[in-house]
C-alpha cells in the first residue's frame, strides 16, 4: 500500500465505529482508549508494508477482527488482574489492544519472532504506554523462568495453536486461582475434549465457554480455564516439544 492510499486513522467515521462495535460486545470505550487504538491501527498499517503482521488489512476489518476481536475477553477479567501476559502476541493482538484500555494492568507480550517483538516495543513506546513489557522468546523458556512462572493473574493467547498446546505453554505462567482466556473460533467442542487430560496434568479446571459473533458475522469462542493447581515442574516442555507430541 502506497503514502497515497493509507488509511486516515483519525476519521471520525473509524471513531464511531469502533465504539459503536465496541458496545456491542459491552465495552464501552473513552475517547482517549478511541484516539490510541486508532494510532495503533495507523503504525500497524506502515509496519504491515514491510512485515507480514496480518492477511487481514482494510480498516473496518482491521477494527473488527482485531481490536474488537481482542476486546472481547475484558467483560470476563476478574477485577483483581494486576499482571497479564500474552503468549504469541504477534501485531500485539490482544495483548496490546488490552493494555490500552486496561492501563493500570501490567502487561507482558511474549513473541518468539524479533522483527515482530521489535514492531511491539516500537509500537508501545509511540503509544506512550508504560508497566508493559515485550519478551523476544518461546513461551516454553519463559514458563521455566522463575521471573514468569505462576506469576501472572491472567494469560491470553489467540491464533496461536490447539487447545491442549496452548495450556501447556499458558498454564504454567498462570497463578493458581488465575485465569487462562483462549480465543478461538466456533465449534471448540471437540478441541475442549481432546484438550481434557492436558487440563488434568496441568493444573487447570474448564470454567466457561463463552460464545459470540462480531458485528460482520463471524462466530468466536472464549474458552475460560481456571488455574486450579500448581502445574508439574517438568511443564511445559523444551521449545516445539508441546506442538510436536500434546499431552
Amino acid at each position: 500500500m502506497s503514502n497515497e492510499t493509507m488509511t486516515n486513522w483519525s476519521d471520525p467515521k473509524l471513531a464511531e465505529l469502533l465504539a459503536d462495535q465496541a458496545e456491542d460486545i459491552g465495552v464501552r470505550l473513552s475517547t482517549n482508549q478511541i484516539k490510541t487504538l486508532l494510532f495503533y491501527g495507523q503504525e500497524f498499517e506502515q509496519a504491515n508494508q514491510y512485515m507480514n503482521l496480518s492477511t487481514i488489512v482494510h480498516p473496518e476489518e482491521v477494527i473488527r477482527k482485531h481490536f474488537v476481536d481482542s476486546l472481547t475477553a475484558l467483560p470476563y477479567l476478574p477485577a483483581e488482574t494486576d499482571k497479564l501476559i500474552d503468549i504469541g502476541s504477534g501485531a500485539g493482538f490482544p495483548g496490546l489492544a488490552l493494555k490500552i484500555v486496561c492501563p493500570e494492568t501490567e502487561v507482558t507480550l511474549i513473541e518468539s519472532i524479533k522483527k515482530k517483538a521489535n514492531f511491539l516495543r516500537q509500537t508501545a513506546a509511540a503509544l506512550g504506554l508504560t508497566d508493559i513489557n515485550v519478551c523476544w522468546r518461546r513461551a516454553e523458556e519463559a514458563g521455566q523462568d522463575q521471573q514468569f512462572r505462576e506469576k501472572f493473574s491472567v494469560a491470553t493467547a489467540r491464533a496461536v495453536a490447539a487447545l491442549p498446546v496452548l495450556l501447556e505453554l499458558a498454564l504454567p505462567l498462570v497463578a493458581v486461582g488465575g485465569w487462562f482466556i483462549a480465543y478461538k473460533g466456533p465449534n471448540v467442542a471437540e478441541e475442549i475434549q481432546v484438550a481434557e487430560t492436558a487440563l488434568a496434568i496441568l493444573g487447570g479446571e474448564l470454567a466457561e465457554v463463552k460464545e459470540f459473533s462480531l458485528a460482520g458475522g463471524e462466530q468466536r469462542s472464549l474458552v475460560l480455564v481456571r488455574k486450579a493447581a500448581p502445574t508439574p515442574a517438568k511443564y511445559p516442555r523444551g521449545p516445539g516439544r508441546p506442538a510436536k507430541r500434546p499431552l
